[in-house]
């Protein structure tokens, strides 16, 4: 992690945030599956705005779910990935899906 301690929040209030936005779940599974710059992300998903997409991404870094590293290049690059933490946040989100997979 880059040293930040995640926003004290309770998890129930974080839940309801994430799974409350589309796009922060798809933007959250997309990063699972690999893809980690942010354009590579609003091109995936359309109908996604890179202003939507930066505040779902601030949010998710804020609450500890994902780590921002920035890479001092020309031109400068940007990667999101999943924290620890964030990878256990989102077994509650398979966890989710699998039930309402059931019904």
């Amino acid at each position: 992690m880059n040293g930040t301690a995640p926003r004290r929040v309770k998890i129930s209030r974080m839940v309801e945030d994430v799974v409350g936005c589309k796009w922060t779940l798809t933007i959250m599974q997309l990063i699972r599956q690999g893809t980690r710059r942010p354009g590579v992300l609003e091109r995936s998903v359309e109908g996604l705005t890179t202003k939507v997409m930066n505040e779902r991404l601030k949010k998710l870094v804020d609450y500890g779910i994902l780590e921002r590293r920035s890479y001092a290049e020309i031109p400068p690059r940007v990667e999101y990935e999943l924290t620890p933490f964030g990878q256990k946040f989102t077994s509650i989100l398979d966890a989710i899906e699998e039930l309402e997979a059931e019904y």
